[in-house]
């Protein structure tokens, strides 16, 4: 049987690993992913809006322990470990200025952590997707205690072009 997009799996495709419990409706999809959007924001838009000067609207905060930040971190983030959040947030964070967390990449729920911290105390904040992996990975720059650095990007998480305005994502 030739099946379409628009036809239906014979019943005995309900047993495969990927259809066993079958996807959402359209309309619980496009919430699911619309909120998903809500809390969750990718390395290249962030590094875009921060490229792009002036105010981005938002404040990046590394969660991660000093060791952490002295390997490296988003030049112009504020270093805050999450277990600091309750005491150090009101002294370095503006209620009104939404935030994004990071933490070391996408094994790590440290940013997790810290972005519920933070919503806890009435922050607005968005977690930062790949952290600090892939911020390196595709090719950003950062800072390390010694200096600026930069990696070339890799071909498997960012275009290869290293002109390329965007992934077209």
């Amino acid at each position: 049987m030739i099946m379409t997009s628009r036809t239906t799996a014979p019943a005995a495709s309900a047993t495969h690993p990927v259809l066993r419990v079958p996807p959402a409706s359209p309309a619980v999809a496009a919430a699911y992913f619309g909120a998903s959007l809500a809390f969750h924001a990718d390395v290249s838009d962030v590094a875009s809006a921060l490229a792009a000067g002036g105010d981005p609207g938002f404040v990046v905060v590394d969660s991660r322990s000093t060791a952490s930040w002295d390997q490296g971190h988003l030049p112009g983030a504020v270093h805050l470990p999450t277990a600091l959040i309750p005491e150090q947030a009101p002294r370095l964070l503006d209620p009104a200025v939404p935030v994004v967390t990071y933490c070391w990449g996408p094994g790590c729920n440290g940013a997790t952590r810290a972005a519920l911290a933070l919503a806890q105390l009435g922050y607005q904040v968005k977690e930062m997707l790949g952290g600090f992996e892939y911020w390196a990975r595709e090719g950003f720059a950062f800072e390390t205690w010694q200096g600026g650095e930069r990696r070339a990007a890799d071909p498997l998480t960012a275009p290869a072009d290293a002109d390329a305005a965007d992934c077209g994502c």
